[in-house]
This record gives structure tokens, C-alpha cells and sequence, in this order.
């Protein structure tokens, strides 16, 4: 599915580039849900009862606004009892080609001692994460922080553990190269724009 969403020829279908983001989201809920904690309850079955694992609390999702919708979705399939979270947070670029991170809304549960998974398609600088993270934090200190991407750069890998070194970054693929202007190569292109349609900057 990473080849899918980097393919030309694949990109315009967008229906197939959204299932795409989406089936990477439940492979890596899969592989998180291995790593939370578990504990045991009795099930009532016709038959008798059955002692199964069952997660010892509900994780909270959150996701970046718009790009970050299909993985999050992925994500909440596995997930499907889970809190959620949404963050608008975008690239305000200026005419020099320099942008700084806006953030006009966030909605979110309590994250004190909350398993917080929160998904981004691409990390590019790592810049938005690490802002996304620090206002989440102002809801509450979360118990551990996992972050999900579909394409990472070595750049925003390092930046990420400098700034937050307990969070646990779960990518689909890691690229070294970033543009002058921050952007993955080779990446894929704007998963924004791929996922609903282009947009206009106000």
C-alpha cells in the first residue's frame, strides 16, 4: 500500500489512495495493539465461560485535519471503541517560501494518563507534530504517546526524538531527503490534496 500511495498513476484515484492510508492505519493499530496492556475477563458464552484478554483501557486517537483523516479512520477500525481527537494544524507558507505552523482548533478528551496514538500522514520536519503534541499535552499529561505516519523523514525522526524521546513513531517508510521548502522526496505529494481535492490558501 506505501507503493500504492506514492504512485502516479494510482494518485488520482482517490477512493484508492484513501482505502490505501486507511489499511496502512490498521496495520499499525494491529502492531500498537500488541504492545498495550492487557488484562483478563470472563466472558459469558452460550457454552459456558471463556477467560479472554481485553485492553485495560481505551486508547484516544487523534488525528491532524484534513491529510490525517483515512489513517486516523485505520486506525479507529482496529480501535472502534476509542476516544478521538482533532487538530487543525497547517503550513501558513510565506511569500519567501518559509512557513510557520497554524493552529486555529482542537477538540479532545482528557489525555491524563491516556494512551495517546495520534496519526499524521507524512513527517516531514516533524515541526507540526511537535506542536500538535505540546497543545494535546494541555489536556492532560498522556500515559505514553504513539505516532503513526505512512512516510517519515530521517529529519523530522531525529527532530521528534529530541523534542519528545518517549513517544514511539510507527512509520510504512522512512526517506532522507527534504526540499528547502520541507517537503519528503521522494514522498509522495500532498496527501491532503490526494485525499479530498485541492485546496486554496486563505
Amino acid at each position: 500500500w506505501i507503493a500504492e500511495i506514492r504512485d502516479q498513476s494510482v494518485q488520482p484515484d482517490r477512493l484508492r489512495f484513501r482505502r490505501s492510508l486507511e489499511r496502512i492505519g490498521e496495520i499499525a493499530g494491529y502492531e500498537i495493539s500488541r504492545q498495550l496492556p492487557y488484562e483478563e475477563k470472563e466472558i459469558q458464552t452460550p457454552l459456558g465461560i471463556s477467560n479472554s484478554k481485553m485492553l485495560r483501557s481505551q486508547p484516544v486517537l487523534a488525528t491532524i485535519l484534513r491529510a490525517g483523516l483515512p489513517l486516523h479512520q485505520g486506525l479507529l477500525n482496529v480501535f472502534d471503541k476509542a476516544d478521538n481527537s482533532f487538530i487543525s494544524a497547517y503550513r501558513k507558507h510565506d511569500r519567501d517560501g518559509s512557513f510557520e505552523i497554524n493552529m486555529s482548533y482542537i477538540t479532545s478528551p482528557d489525555l491524563e494518563n491516556r494512551i495517546l496514538i495520534i496519526s499524521d500522514p507524512m513527517l516531514a520536519t516533524g515541526s507540526s507534530m511537535v506542536k500538535t503534541i505540546q497543545q494535546l499535552r494541555m489536556e492532560g499529561n498522556p500515559a505514553e504517546i504513539h505516532i503513526v505516519t505512512a512516510i517519515a523523514c530521517t529529519v523530522g525522526i531525529e527532530y521528534l526524538r529530541r523534542a519528545l524521546p518517549v513517544c514511539k513513531i510507527w512509520c510504512g517508510a522512512i526517506d532522507d531527503e527534504l526540499t528547502a521548502k520541507g517537503y519528503i522526496v521522494p514522498g509522495l505529494g500532498d496527501a491532503g490534496d490526494l485525499s479530498f481535492g485541492n485546496k486554496i490558501q486563505l
